[in-house]
């Protein structure tokens, strides 16, 4: 069930994890690692309390192991309780069969206080009935607001762990672009690195990708076949990439 609230703004007043024992201790009354995952023992107070001082640690913490654990029981916790990154290829695919009608898909970049902002997205969400809904950070977004795929992923699903929301979180790489500069100096590190960081989004759950090769159109050509070739040609092999490459049982949109 939606929590009805203000989004929890994380401040310097945040409990900072000094060690890995510190933060073992501080989750041993609200979860449980066992050889088959991670339990959820007590949901409202992983709600309360500890799931703002994994997420402040998970982004502020200054040891990488106090953070890629933190991040690890985020992503575990959120499953446990039926939060699951998922694409969204089932819901396009009924609306194209008219399965499915009468709403819109809003798609929403989140450059900055993702956790929060996740929080009053769904509250919002949940008041007009306005489900489904992407949350989504483009390369270039990517890039100049320090949100690498893996704590993007995890302050979404954090946020979404807040708020009370249960169901499939729609987490997209938007306009995974190719540079045209970059690309018409030498295509392949290029190319190369449009694969490296779709392999990263995916591994982090990013079941929804937005291959952006159009910056490859070239209208000095006099046909559209040899305007479009780069485009097209590009966008395939790109696309082909995706399907060799995504997870078993997911179909990513």
């Amino acid at each position: 069930m939606l929590q009805n609230h203000d989004p929890i703004f994380l401040g310097d007043s945040m409990k900072e994890y000094l060690s890995v024992n510190e933060l073992k201790s501080s989750i041993q009354n609200t979860l449980k690692l066992n050889p088959q995952g991670l339990e959820v023992i007590d949901a409202q107070e992983l709600r309360a309390r500890l799931i703002d001082e994994l997420q402040y640690n998970a982004l502020f913490n200054q040891n990488k192991e106090i953070v890629d654990a933190c991040r690890y029981l985020i992503r575990q916790a959120a499953q446990s309780i039926g939060i699951f990154p998922s694409s969204i290829q089932s819901v396009y695919d009924a609306m194209g069969q008219d399965q499915l009608k009468g709403f819109t898909t809003p798609a929403i970049n989140i450059r900055g206080m993702t956790y929060e902002m996740v929080q009053t997205i769904l509250s919002a969400a949940k008041t007009k009935d306005a489900f489904p809904v992407i949350f989504e950070i483009a390369r270039s977004e990517i890039g100049y607001t320090f949100q690498r795929p893996a704590e993007y992923a995890t302050s979404v699903l954090a946020g979404a762990i807040k708020i009370g929301y249960q169901g499939p979180i729609y987490i997209q790489g938007d306009h995974f672009q190719v540079n045209a500069k970059k690309y018409r100096e030498n295509p392949e590190p290029e190319l190369q690195a449009i694969r490296e960081l779709t392999l990263e989004a995916l591994k982090y759950g990013f079941f929804n990708i937005d291959i952006d090769t159009s910056t490859l159109v070239d209208l000095s050509f006099e046909t559209l076949d040899e305007q479009q070739k780069e485009n097209y040609q590009r966008c395939a092999e790109l696309t082909h990439f995706i399907r060799e490459n995504e997870p078993q049982g997911v179909t990513v949109s």
